[in-house]
């Protein structure tokens, strides 16, 4: 049986590695991509966005009770480094279909 780890509200990784999204936060990652889109020059997309999150959690700098909002600068900011991040060690490669 797979164990999985709440990463946010919302937000699931089982220990194979699969993520899974509530379909509630479909907007809120969306509307992070755009936003990011200009302060990081890339393009990036949910998945991008997602990765960010894991890799945020992963380090600390987001919790397991962090609520997800587009509005907030601080978690943009947060984001921009570990989307740069993507793009620069992995080429923009998040998943296992890329």
């Amino acid at each position: 049986m797979k164990q999985t780890k709440q990463i946010i509200p919302g937000i699931t990784i089982t220990s194979s590695g699969q993520a899974n999204v509530s379909p509630e936060l479909a907007e809120p990652l969306f509307d992070l991509a755009l936003m990011l889109e200009e302060p990081t020059g890339l393009p990036v997309d949910v998945e991008h966005v997602l990765a960010a999150i894991v890799l945020a959690a992963n380090q600390g700098e987001l919790n397991s009770d962090f609520v997800l909002t587009t509005g907030d600068p601080t978690l943009v900011k947060i984001l921009e480094r570990h989307v740069n991040t993507i793009f620069a060690d992995y080429d923009g490669h998040v998943g296992r279909d890329d």
